[in-house]
């Protein structure tokens, strides 16, 4: 079955991916007593808000409402709980976790859908290396749930009761592309789109003259890094450079780079977390930049929600994660695709 196959709900293909489903819902249950057990709420956050996220390659499906009398305005599905979620501890809130359908636009093949699950978490008043633990705990529960000593993906294997490996960004670069990332970085956050570029062209990637610095930082990742994080053990990729960290605060001893990791396995990306930013200010001027960018790359814009800036002035200090819920049950049931844990795939 290819993955926009309609035919998932004939009987043979359905038998098929039964074991993958009832691991799927397994896992489900334990995430949630995991979570319940250590005093969080869980929350339900509103598919429909008025900006579904800010961030430059982030695609949402639009809708509108209507009043009575017909009047139109423009809502997003969205595609991360996370102004919510925010709002919530700027409410009093200080952990809770969703676990909910969340939709992303352009996102369609074997690790991706344009409708999934999506588990965010977060903790008032704690760093982010916590939801480093968080992580390994959950990586370890998922295996246990569905049965499985380790998870294989494409020719890789990953020991998930392991403690992860913590690489730092550019540790990373170092290690996988031979390039020096914080060369080309100033003490300001600032980038050197040639002196990345030089380095990159060294390192054997391709490089186009109109291509910018996070155009050439995220071809050196997907080309380089992301193909040997999570081999054998998963790996904590840390202290991304501030400028591919937007809702993230900047590391106190470094600000070129952020409180901002992702978690790998299996050369899988499944979780990415930050130290939040709470300074409304600034924040806005991060949006603004990731919307030029967008208007610049797509042609189009996202609304800024006004109502979340209002809120991120009174919310604590605070970590959170999100994780793909659908890739950790595919690696940890043994599956090959996302179809293959969703119980009714979108048609495509």
């Amino acid at each position: 079955m290819s993955d926009t196959s309609p035919t998932w709900w004939r009987a043979g293909v359905h038998a098929d991916r039964r074991p993958f489903l009832l691991a799927r819902n397994r896992i489900t249950r334990a995430f949630r007593a995991w979570f319940e057990a250590r005093g969080f709420e869980e929350i339900e956050a509103a598919a429909l808000q008025v900006s579904p996220g800010n961030e430059a390659h982030l695609h949402a499906f639009a809708t509108q409402a209507l009043t009575t009398s017909g009047e139109a305005s423009p809502l997003y599905l969205h595609t991360s709980p996370e102004f919510a979620c925010k709002k919530l501890l700027a409410a009093g809130e200080t952990k809770i976790f969703s676990l909910g359908k969340v939709w992303r636009n352009r996102e369609r093949g074997p690790l991706h859908h344009p409708e999934f699950t999506m588990l965010e978490w977060y903790r008032a008043g704690e760093p982010y290396q916590s939801l480093m633990d968080d992580c390994a705990d959950l990586l370890a529960l998922a295996a246990e749930t569905a049965g499985g000593r380790r998870f294989d993906f494409r020719g890789m294997a990953c020991d998930p009761f392991a403690e992860p490996e913590r690489l730092t960004v550019a540790e990373a670069f170092d290690r996988h592309a031979g390039v020096d990332l914080l060369a080309s970085i100033a003490a300001d956050g600032a980038t050197d789109r040639d002196a990345l570029a030089a380095a990159a062209r060294a390192a054997g990637i391709r490089v186009a003259e109109d291509d910018g610095w996070a155009d050439i930082f995220s071809r050196i990742i997907v080309e380089k890094v992301e193909p040997r994080l999570g081999e054998g053990r998963a790996t904590v990729l840390c202290e991304y450079p501030i400028s591919e960290a937007a809702l993230a605060r900047p590391k106190a001893d470094d600000p070129r780079v952020a409180e901002r990791f992702e978690l790998y396995a299996c050369g899988v990306e499944l979780a990415n977390a930050f130290g939040e930013l709470t300074d409304p200010a600034e924040q806005r001027r991060r949006f603004r930049i990731e919307m030029d960018e967008k208007a610049r790359i797509y042609g189009e814009q996202y609304p800024i929600d006004e109502d979340f800036l209002a809120a991120l002035a009174h919310m604590p200090e605070a970590s959170g994660a999100a994780l793909g819920f659908d890739r950790l049950a595919l690696l940890a049931a043994g599956a090959r695709r996302i179809e293959d844990v969703l119980w009714t795939p979108v048609a495509g």
